[in-house]
């Protein structure tokens, strides 16, 4: 194999690039039921407000590192949200102000040094 190839092989794993669009390994139809995009269906663990500081590097050694699961955590987290503020029956303005405070906060940021 070529330098380009070994690279784009290196690539194609760091990204996980084939498992894109695929339900997650853990999901187990018959066991889990529909699937729930904000549901991690990996191995449990322990959750990080319980991890003691001296055991922070094992939690961290045992965590998937990537773009894949990166991507995860983020989809996983936006479809929580997007459950809890805007798909229940009765929905309040809290996603609405919630996008407000988002938007007046990164305002902020950006215009910090002017003020």
């Amino acid at each position: 194999m070529n330098t380009l190839e070994q690279l784009c092989n290196q690539f194609a794993k760091f990204i996980k690039f084939d498992t894109w669009g695929c339900y997650p390994e853990g999901y187990d139809r018959a066991k889990h039921g529909p699937y729930d995009p904000s549901r991690y269906y990996g191995k449990p663990d322990t959750p990080f407000s319980e991890v003691k500081l001296r055991d922070l590097p094992a939690w961290f050694s045992r965590r998937e590192k990537g773009l894949k699961p990166f991507a995860s955590l983020i989809s996983r987290a936006h479809w929580r949200w997007q459950l809890k503020y805007m798909h229940p029956k009765k929905s309040t303005a809290a996603p609405l102000w919630q996008f407000a405070v988002a938007i007046m906060t990164v305002g902020y940021i950006a215009n910090y040094m002017r003020l």
